[in-house]
C-alpha cells in the first residue's frame, strides 16, 4: 500500500494537508493506521475535530502505534472520542498487512 485511495481534490486545504500528513509520517504502519483512517473519514470531521486530528499528527509515531495497538494504555488527554473513533475504526477493518 502507497498511500491515500481516494482524491483529495473535493478537500479543503487545511484538509488535504492532513491527509498527506497523515499518509506520510515516517513509519509505514502509522501510515497506514493514520492514512486509511483520514481517507474514510476527513471529509466529514468538524473543523474541531480536524484541530484534534492535527493535534494527532503531531505526535510520536511510536506512541500512536503503542496506543492503538494496546501495547500502551491511551492516555487520558489522547483518549477523546475522535481517538476513540479511530480505534475502533481499526477494530473493525481487520488486520493491517504492511
Amino acid at each position: 500500500m502507497s498511500g491515500t485511495s481516494i482524491s483529495s481534490a473535493d478537500l479543503d486545504p487545511r484538509r488535504r494537508r492532513a491527509l498527506y500528513r497523515a499518509w506520510h509520517r515516517g513509519m509505514r504502519e502509522t501510515d497506514i493506521l493514520l492514512g486509511t483512517f483520514a481517507d474514510q473519514a476527513l471529509a466529514q470531521m468538524s473543523e474541531a475535530e480536524v484541530d484534534e486530528f492535527e493535534a494527532l499528527l503531531d505526535l510520536v509515531d511510536r506512541d500512536i502505534l503503542a496506543w492503538l495497538t494496546g501495547e500502551a494504555p491511551v492516555p487520558a488527554e489522547i483518549n477523546t472520542p475522535l481517538w476513540k473513533k479511530l480505534a475502533q475504526f481499526h477494530t473493525h477493518t481487520g488486520p493491517i498487512n504492511v
